[in-house]
């Protein structure tokens, strides 16, 4: 592991302009699969877990072609299964299950790996898909999903709201034709708005994201779209709390001011001062 040396004695200044959310780029990169019409995903930022969402992208059939910070995806022929190697590396990969098993009918994903922070199983996933019309089975670290049957109307009520498992039904739910998911107890974060946005931009009927309860009007296709994901609120936050705690001062772009309401709201009561621009 490399190490950092930090030369402190100075103040910060200057600008920063923050990225695309990690955390919105990897749910919507994983809905591209749902259209088979090429999409433009904009602000894409290049890290480690992006890279491997790209690749289980292209492991499963998708065209990706970068052109600076965006990515263009194109389903070419999708395969149902999902190589155990790129998916045992980060958890957010689990959630191509239902979007795939929903495209051709079944599915195979390792059991996710990535971030270890406390334990957090995949049951509310697994629960869900059932509920959605899936056969689910779990055997010698894989998990295999296969759709089944199509209910007309499906209320599922997450006993914690998990961002994973909201995203996971929203994009699963998308092209269930004629049916009816409610969501309730979902997670609130921007980014399961951003991916609302991103999935209705591609033709999809969805509302409520942001609130206590998500509703999707399944369709029979979704259609290729261009779309910009969310700045970073995380990365802005960070740089936000750096300025103010070496007593520097700098102009942070590109960001959702919205998005940082609450640490800004703190922020101030400690004695800190922002202008907001534009």
């Amino acid at each position: 592991m490399g190490r950092f040396k930090l030369l402190g004695g100075v103040k910060p200044s200057g600008f920063i302009r923050i990225s695309g959310a990690k955390n919105s780029a990897l749910p919507v990169l994983c809905a591209s699969i749902l259209s088979d019409g090429e999409t433009a995903v904009k602000k894409v930022p290049y890290l480690r877990d992006v890279e491997t969402m790209i690749e289980i992208l292209e492991d499963v059939g998708v065209k990706v072609k970068p052109e600076g910070n965006t990515l263009k995806l194109k389903v070419d022929d999708l395969k149902s299964e999902v190589p155990y190697e790129p998916v045992s590396r980060m958890r957010a990969s689990f959630n191509i299950l239902g979007p795939l098993a929903m495209r051709v009918g079944r599915a195979v994903v390792a059991l996710p790996g990535g971030c270890s922070i406390g334990v957090r199983p995949v049951d509310f996933h697994l629960k869900a898909l059932e509920e959605l019309g899936f056969e689910v089975k779990q055997k010698h670290g894989f998990v295999e999903a296969v759709r089944n049957r199509k209910p007309d109307f499906v209320s599922i009520k997450l006993d914690f709201p998990s961002v994973g498992a909201t995203e996971h039904i929203m994009m699963t739910a998308v092209l269930m034709n004629g049916s009816t998911v409610v969501i309730e107890n979902p997670a609130k974060e921007p980014e399961i708005v951003d991916l609302q946005n991103f999935l209705n931009s591609m033709g999809a009927e969805i509302e409520g994201a942001g609130t206590d309860i998500i509703t999707v009007k399944g369709v029979e296709k979704l259609r290729g779209t261009e779309y910009t994901i969310i700045p970073d609120r995380i990365e802005a936050g960070t740089y936000m709390i750096m300025l103010i705690a070496t007593g520097g001062e700098g102009k942070i772009e590109g960001v959702n001011s919205n998005h940082l309401k609450k640490p800004m709201e703190i922020l101030e009561r400690m004695g800190a001062k922002f202008e907001i621009y534009g």
